[in-house]
């Protein structure tokens, strides 16, 4: 939406303002919205360099993430001034996050103690193999019943047991109480409202409910969870509500303003697509896919691969909803890996046309499980695959089934839900970046047979943030009554193929995802150089074996003869 256009017509009586810092994985966006009428009246964005150090290491810099923040709000505010918006008029402002992606830092200097390990980051998955085998029946499952999660790479506990165990800044701090830990969210609400010099370090339950150490039933901190992975309890920050005032801004242009919202990312999306009812869902399509469904006040556990998390608490004495969530590690990553490291294409936008430009995959199917499988599989030693190929199969071809891929999965968690909640989604409500592929939108109503709804305004994410933030009591400018909640237009895509060819390309992805699994293992199978030996398998060995005696002797008889 051009900025520019939208606040012109609302200069003379623009209300309150609610701003929101939105900090993904592959940027840092800061928006700031109408709270009268739910409009975005401006923003800015800066993309985040991600580093890979190693094979499936993906790491961030804190300081880096913390100065994109700075630099959005500074160009936001400018670009208000522009159109004659007084900054003054932000009367709160939200933060929504990356959620999982793990900070440890030093309360006396301020200063990171490492990268942030991020969400998708795989170097922890000998630690999950071996916390399992530990389990009774080596049951991934073992704590699901205080966390909702199963034991995965992907949640924070054992990203912090390896900082802990292989950092030793991390290690020394700890042991000298000078270590404080925190997603993304405390690390920019603790700097953000002074760091070093009376910093609030908080989280609230949407963000804690992700780390594997926070009891999603007593809404705290769970001394046997923090005991079983060894983490002191007096690092982790203190636990609020997702919309309260947590403190005030303590420099920029902004200082004094309350930080009073705080939701990680698919959960300001399930409310900032208004998602408050039992059996509401929605769709987000970002680095990751998230499809999260609300169950009203009571935790439902699944029996299909699905998490149970915390959706919100919107304010102190308000109760805790919570959600079903089917979590996609790789969906618009395919974009960037597609760009980045292949070179095929030089834009999303070009995707799009090159996948358009033959309308098919022509039987190829590309499984990017480069982060393994999450939903419903949980498989850590899946990994990426591009199976059918045939001499015929071209760039246009691969990047039609790219997107396929993020269809295929968001109906293989889809499918799982609706097992789960024995009642069926007739409709898809969707956002995140990649909804602007229109192509995306009408393969995905294809492959679900459902239509597929998206909001005209696509930053729900930032939108929840806001949301959380402007109701907050002592902020209070932001009403969430049913009755006062602006109407949302949006834009519907119907399914155009029939069932049984949806159900026909789903079938062969289910085959492509089988090959994708037990790829990587950290079981050694080899000679010695890495390479695996045929006499590891014992039949074989005997054969081979067997065979070379039987030519000895055969060529022995022979020269008797």
């Amino acid at each position: 939406m051009n900025g520019a256009m939208a606040a012109s017509s609302h200069r003379v009586q623009l209300g309150p303002l609610v701003a929101a810092i939105d900090q993904g994985t592959s940027s840092t966006r800061f928006l700031v919205f109408n709270s009268t009428t739910s409009e975005l009246l401006s923003h800015h964005q800066v993309e985040i360099k991600q580093s890979f150090p190693k094979e499936g290491w993906v790491e961030e810099d804190p300081s880096e993430i913390l100065q994109s923040v700075y630099e959005c709000m500074e160009r936001t505010c400018e670009k208000l001034t522009q159109l004659n918006i007084d900054i003054s008029n932000i009367k709160a402002i939200g933060v929504t996050n990356q959620r999982e992606t793990t900070i440890v830092w030093d309360k006396e200097t301020g200063e990171p103690l490492y990268n942030a390990v991020v969400w998708l980051d795989l170097r922890t998955q000998s630690t999950v193999e071996n916390l399992i085998s530990k389990t009774p029946g080596r049951n991934k499952n073992h704590l699901k019943h205080k966390t909702g999660l199963p034991i995965s790479t992907y949640f924070s506990a054992v990203k912090l047991r390896w900082l802990m165990d292989n950092v030793e800044e991390v290690h020394q701090a700890v042991l000298s109480h000078r270590a404080m830990f925190g997603t993304v969210d405390s690390w920019l609400i603790w700097c953000l409202t002074g760091g070093k010099s009376g910093g609030v370090h908080c989280t609230d339950v949407t963000n804690a409910s992700r780390t594997m150490l926070f009891n999603i039933h007593s809404l705290d901190w769970d001394p046997e969870l923090c005991e079983y992975f060894g983490i002191p309890m007096e690092i982790l920050p203190k636990v609020r509500s997702s919309s309260e005032i947590y403190g005030l801004m303590k420099s920029g242009g902004l200082s004094g303003i309350p930080i009073s919202g705080c939701l990680g990312d698919q959960s300001a999306a399930l409310v900032g697509q208004m998602c408050f009812q039992d059996g509401q869902a929605k769709n987000t399509y970002g680095t990751g896919c998230f499809l999260l469904r609300n169950t009203g006040s009571k935790p439902v556990m699944s029996d299909h691969g699905l998490l149970t998390t915390v959706a919100y608490k919107l304010g102190r004495d308000k109760p805790a909803c919570y959600a079903l969530e089917g979590s996609v590690a790789i969906a618009g990553a395919v974009v960037r890996w597609l760009q980045d490291n292949l070179g095929i294409i030089g834009s999303s936008e070009e995707l799009e046309k090159l996948a358009a430009s033959v309308g098919t995959s022509y039987g190829c199917y590309f499984v990017p499980a480069f982060s393994g499988l999450y939903a419903p599989y949980w498989e850590p030693s899946a990994r990426g695959i591009i199976c059918g190929l045939t001499q015929f199969t071209n760039k246009s071809h691969l990047a039609f089934a790219a997107l396929e891929a993020v269809c295929f999965q968001t109906k293989e968690i889809l499918d799982a839900m609706n097992q789960d909640s024995g009642i069926p989604l007739t409709q898809l409500q969707v956002d995140g970046g990649m909804t602007s592929n229109r192509l995306l939108m009408q393969l995905q109503a294809d492959i679900l047979c459902i239509p597929v709804v998206k909001p005209s305004m696509p930053e729900t994410t930032a939108l929840g943030a806001a949301m959380a933030a402007g109701a907050a009591e002592g902020v209070s400018v932001w009403s969430l009554r049913p009755e006062d909640l602006s109407e949302v237009t949006s834009e519907k895509s119907e399914p155009q193929i029939n069932p049984e060819e949806s159900e026909l390309r789903y079938a062969r992805w289910k085959k492509a995802v089988q090959r994708s699994m037990n790829w990587e293992t950290t079981e050694p199978v080899g000679n010695g150089n890495g390479e695996p030996s045929i006499f590891c398998s014992v039949p074989l060995g005997f054969y081979i074996m067997g065979s070379m005696i039987m030519l000895v002797g055969a060529k022995y008889l022979a020269g008797n003869d």
